[in-house]
C-alpha cells in the first residue's frame, strides 16, 4: 500500500475491466482525475490533490501493473487503448460523466487517448510533458515520419535491463545510474531539486519499486531488425505500448466536441524533449549507442515539436489550446507546485463557464 498523506484516502473499485486502486479526497464537487506516468503512481499527484480548492473533487488512479492496481498484461500491440479502456471503465464505476482529465508524461497520452475514444467525457485536458503524439522513439520530423518501418529504435528493447532488473529486486541503494533511486532523483526532476518534506523522496521509491516488471508490463517483449540499433517493438508491455507502431493521438484535431487543452511542459524535461536522454536515435548521437548511422538514418525524436504540431492542428480544427512553459524538469506538480497549480487551476475554472 501506498504511503498517504493526510486527509488522502486509499480505495480499491472493481470496474467491469480490473481492480483499480485509487486515491482521492473524500468530498464532492467537479471531479478532476489524474493519470499518472511510467513507473510512477497515483502517489505521485498527492500533494496536488491536496492543494486543489474545496469545489473540486480529485481522483487519481493506478494504471494497470503500476502502484496496487492490479497487474493485468498490458497488450503492447494495442497501443494505449487497454489504458484508456481501463480509465473509462473506472469513470463508469464511479459514477463521473464528465471529467476534468490531467495526465503526465505517458499519463499525458493516455488521457490524450480518452480524449480521443470519448470527447463527450472529457470536460477538459491537461497534458503535463506528455508522451509525443506519435509515440516514444523511432521517429523524426514534426509529423512522425517513422525512422524505418520496423519501429527500429522504439520498444521494449530500448531499456535498460540493469535498470529494469533493480527494480524487479526492490533496489533502494544509490550506488550505480541504473538504480531507481538514481533515475528518479536525476530524470524524473531536474539538478537540484529538493522535496517539500525529505521523506517525499522515499514515497517516489516505493512508487517506481511498485511497477510490474517482464514480458507483459515493463519493459515488454523485444523483436530485432536489421535496422540500427537492432531491436523493434514486440507486442506485449508497456514500451511497445508507446512505440509509434502501436500508439498515436495525432488525430486529435478531427474529434468532435472539442475540449479546452492546456500543455503544462519543463524547460529542463530530460525525458520528453527533443533530445531526450531516454531516446536510442539522441543517445546514440552522443555515443552512448554503439553503431549509430548518423541523422539521416536515425533521427532524433522531436518529441516537444511534435507534440506542438498537433495541438496547433487542434486549434486550427476549432479546438483551442495553451502552452503553459515551467523552469523544471520532468515532473512539474513536485517540482514547482505553486507554479503548476497557478498554470492547472485557470484551466479548470475556464472550462467550466
Amino acid at each position: 500500500m501506498p504511503v498517504l498523506l493526510p486527509s488522502v484516502v486509499s480505495a480499491h473499485v472493481d470496474t467491469d475491466r480490473l481492480r483499480t486502486h485509487v486515491l482521492h479526497l473524500d468530498r464532492g464537487g467537479e471531479p478532476v482525475v489524474f493519470v499518472h506516468g511510467l513507473l510512477a503512481s497515483s502517489v505521485f499527484w498527492q500533494r496536488t490533490m491536496l492543494a486543489l480548492p474545496e469545489r473540486y473533487r480529485p481522483v487519481a488512479l493506478d494504471l494497470r501493473g503500476f502502484g496496487d492496481t492490479e497487474r493485468a498484461p498490458i497488450d503492447g500491440a494495442r497501443g494505449l487503448e487497454d489504458f484508456c479502456d481501463d480509465v473509462v471503465a473506472l469513470l463508469d464505476a464511479l459514477g463521473l460523466e464528465r471529467v476534468h482529465l490531467v495526465g503526465w508524461s505517458m499519463g499525458g497520452a493516455v488521457s490524450a487517448t480518452v480524449l480521443r475514444r470519448a470527447p463527450e467525457r472529457v470536460r477538459s485536458l491537461t497534458v503535463v510533458n506528455p508522451v509525443s503524439p506519435y509515440g516514444f522513439g523511432g521517429t523524426h520530423g514534426a509529423d512522425g515520419e517513422l525512422n524505418h518501418p520496423s519501429g527500429a529504435g522504439s520498444g521494449g528493447g530500448c531499456a535498460d535491463p540493469g535498470f529494469a532488473a533493480r527494480i524487479a529486486e526492490g533496489d533502494r541503494s544509490d550506488d550505480s545510474p541504473s538504480s531507481p533511486r538514481q533515475v528518479l532523483t536525476t530524470t524524473y526532476v531536474a539538478p537540484g531539486w529538493q522535496p517539500e518534506d525529505p521523506s517525499d523522496v522515499e514515497m517516489y521509491v516505493d512508487s517506481v519499486l511498485a511497477s510490474a516488471v517482464g514480458e507483459d508490463h515493463y519493459p515488454g517483449d523485444v523483436a530485432t531488425t536489421e535496422a540500427w540499433p537492432g531491436v523493434a517493438p514486440g507486442r506485449k508491455g508497456v514500451l511497445n505500448a508507446l512505440s509509434p507502431l502501436h500508439m498515436r493521438w495525432d488525430d486529435l484535431p478531427r474529434i468532435d466536441p472539442k475540449p479546452p487543452v492546456r500543455w503544462i511542459r519543463g524547460t529542463h524535461d530530460a525525458v520528453i524533449s527533443d533530445t531526450s536522454m531516454f531516446d536510442t536515435a539522441h543517445l546514440g548521437s552522443l555515443g552512448a549507442v554503439p553503431g549509430w548511422p548518423g541523422a539521416d538514418a536515425a533521427p532524433a525524436q522531436p518529441m516537444v515539436a511534435q507534440t506542438r504540431a498537433v495541438l496547433e492542428a487542434y486549434a486550427a480544427a476549432g479546438g483551442s489550446y495553451e502552452e503553459h512553459v515551467i523552469e523544471c524538469g520532468h515532473t512539474p506538480q513536485i517540482e514547482r507546485p505553486e507554479e503548476f497549480m497557478a498554470a492547472l487551476l485557470p484551466h479548470l475554472e475556464a472550462a467550466e463557464r
